[in-house]
């Protein structure tokens, strides 16, 4: 167990040096063509997603619809923490491809569809690891975690490194949800990917594609971040 957690204590240096590292030029780049494509959208197809993503996540803070029961087994080790969260990646992630494919090949109003559905397979997925790794999600300091977890993964490198600090230093620091910034960092992360799965013909391939990615993405941020909030809890017990 215990040379378990040390070589995870190592994984998460190497990560938290990727989490905070100053941009990439291709990344600078992808940003400035990023832009570009946006500004070809309609607008109205801008607004009805940041309004569908902001209602989504709001109604996480009052919600109880992705609440499940405490664990009742506290004497989990973080490897068979692990462990049962990467099953429930695996099986999100076919989740999320199969829906991509579905909607992609729809058209673009299930094009559009995809996008609210998609938010709720990722929180359900969110709430799921954090009872996993022990936590209580009918806390709101804990749907408040979940939200910062989510922000970390689709997020720009500059709003990223500001969210891992947060996230790193949550015992001490519980801050709100800027509900714009929030809205504003998910959509433009995944805008490019999510608007070609509008396109006709390639629509449901990209939407497989692009759904499996982005749910791989979220389940290695969130698996680290709790694995980090863990370990450091524990160590303060000791």
């Amino acid at each position: 167990m215990i040379q378990y957690e040390q070589m995870i204590e190592q994984q998460l240096d190497n990560w938290k040096k990727d989490m905070i590292k100053p941009s990439s030029f291709m990344a600078r780049m992808s940003k400035q063509v990023q832009t570009k494509v946006q500004e070809l959208i309609p607008e109205k197809a801008h607004a009805v997603l940041t309004e569908t993503i902001k209602k989504m996540l709001q109604a996480i803070v009052v919600g109880s619809d992705f609440i499940q029961p405490k664990l009742k087994d506290t004497s989990l080790t973080l490897q068979e923490r692990d462990e049962r969260t990467a099953k429930k990646i695996e099986d999100y992630k076919k989740i999320a491809a199969v829906e991509g494919a579905g909607t992609g090949a729809g058209g673009i109003l299930l094009g559009l569809a995809d996008f609210p559905l998609l938010i709720t397979i990722k929180i359900k997925f969110l709430f799921d690891a954090a009872t996993l790794y022990g936590y209580d999600t009918s806390k709101e300091e804990e749907r408040l975690f979940i939200l910062h977890v989510f922000q970390l993964a689709f997020s720009s490198d500059d709003h990223r490194r500001e969210i891992f600090e947060t996230i790193e230093n949550w015992d001490s620091v519980h801050k709100q949800v800027d509900w714009r910034k929030l809205q504003q960092e998910y959509r433009d992360y995944i805008d490019l990917a999510k608007m070609l799965q509008l396109v006709p013909v390639i629509g449901a391939p990209v939407g497989a594609y692009a759904n499996y990615q982005l749910m791989n993405r979220l389940g290695e941020i969130t698996m680290n971040c709790y694995r980090m909030r863990w370990l450091k809890e524990r160590q303060e017990r000791l």
